[in-house]
């Protein structure tokens, strides 16, 4: 049971975390809902969560090669994800989206295919995510090959169900204060999500030491 809370929770924040920061897409999805309502953004959002779970697929694949080796240091692998997860943390904190780099043809007309088509290809110009998705599979222990299927398919499960709950969020809240949302709103929620990120990488940072120390015995 504590197992499977574990792959729920961890997998879940997975799918926010990758979804959250206020990028190129994330300006998209605000623009869009902004322009053209909420449902424009929420396809938008499922757009760019297929591929995030295709990313996740290649990455869990991949990352079926070298299990043994991920097992025997996955104390040390924890370390050096929240190390990483701290960098991208600060890069959140410290990053001030930048509006012009999308371009959006303000179409009130809602086309969901088009509209999700468009999330996904955004997305999936982004390959260098999967340095992010490595550290995040390491630090939330995502399930390992080896273990039951049904582990796995709800691991996948659950990083779209977070992908999915923050672009259902963001895109409610931005169709209720349409007056009020900005960019220095998107800026807010890249501090708020960096500063959640900040305490989580730090949290696997010391325990993760904590655990290494102790399988080097240099803690007794």
């Amino acid at each position: 049971m504590e197992l499977l809370f574990s792959i729920i929770i961890g997998c879940f924040s997975i799918g926010v975390i990758l979804s959250a920061p206020m990028g190129p897409i994330g300006i998209l999805c605000v623009q869009r809902t902004l322009n053209n309502g909420r449902n424009c953004g929420f396809y938008t959002g499922v757009g760019a969560a297929v591929s995030d779970l295709l990313y996740c697929l290649l990455t869990g694949l991949g990352m079926s090669i070298v299990t043994d080796w991920i097992e025997a240091n996955q104390y040390i692998l924890q370390v050096i994800g929240s190390v990483l997860l701290l960098v991208y943390a600060i890069y959140m904190i410290s990053h001030t989206p930048v509006p012009h780099n999308i371009k959006d043809d303000g179409d009130k007309r809602n086309n969901p295919t088009q509209e999700m088509l468009t999330g996904f290809l955004l997305t999936l110009s982004n390959p260098m995510i999967i340095f992010l998705i490595i550290p995040l599979f390491a630090r939330f222990a995502f399930p390992m090959p080896e273990q039951s299927w049904y582990l796995i398919l709800l691991g996948y499960a659950m990083i779209v169900v977070g992908a999915l709950s923050w672009w259902t969020m963001i895109t409610y809240a931005v169709d209720k204060i349409r007056g009020q949302f900005n960019f220095k709103t998107m800026r807010h929620i890249n501090v708020v999500m960096g500063c959640l990120i900040l305490l989580l990488s730090l949290y696997g940072l010391v325990s993760g030491a904590w655990e290494y120390l102790k399988e080097i015995d240099v803690i007794v």
